[in-house]
């Protein structure tokens, strides 16, 4: 049986090859958006979404024409989903979707944490050499973790650059336990 992620991918997959072909795939990507807010920001709303055996199809029909100027692509999706009780995979598949959209414009997300507050120009120039590093656009989400003590955290993807003080100094304690 293939897992709610696994099925998110392969309809988002299908979505973007479909919304490059019959639509406008940015257009796609704000409708679904869109879409995920209007579903969470309505608690009864996302609670039928994910109900089995709600009358998701009917209610999919009665809401198209209130959210305005969806692209076909999108409604044909969210009818889809109605039809096939996938409704409850909208967030994931919007999720993946964003990420497969940042790849097509080669562009990945880097999460940036500190110890303290960085100044805009050190931003700057972290980013310029993160994308030099990646040959690809980079979008920073800088936070502040006081629990670091000093240096810099990056994640991009699944892979973590960790220089920070507590790391260097977990790293040597796990060497020194190790050695003993």
């Amino acid at each position: 049986m293939m897992t709610n992620r696994a099925a998110a991918i392969r309809y988002a997959r299908a979505l973007l090859e479909v919304s490059q072909k019959d639509a406008d795939p940015e257009q796609v990507g704000q409708d679904l958006s869109g879409v995920v807010t209007v579903v969470t920001s309505h608690p009864k709303l996302g609670h039928i979404f994910v109900s089995p055996g709600a009358r998701k199809k009917a209610l999919v029909n009665e809401l198209l024409p209130s959210l305005g100027g969806l692209s076909p692509v999108t409604k044909r999706l969210l009818v889809l989903l109605s039809e096939r009780d996938r409704l409850s995979l909208l967030r994931e598949i919007c999720e993946v979707y964003q990420d497969k959209l940042m790849e097509l414009r080669n562009i990945v997300r880097a999460r940036i944490t500190t110890a303290s507050e960085l100044e805009l120009d050190s931003v700057a120039s972290i980013k310029t050499a993160l994308e030099a590093a990646t040959g690809k656009q980079v979008e920073v989400e800088v936070s502040v973790d006081t629990t670091l003590l000093g240096g810099i955290v990056t994640q991009i993807g699944s892979t973590v650059y960790d220089g920070s003080v507590a790391g260097h100094l977990g790293r040597l304690r796990q060497r020194l336990s190790t050695e003993t």
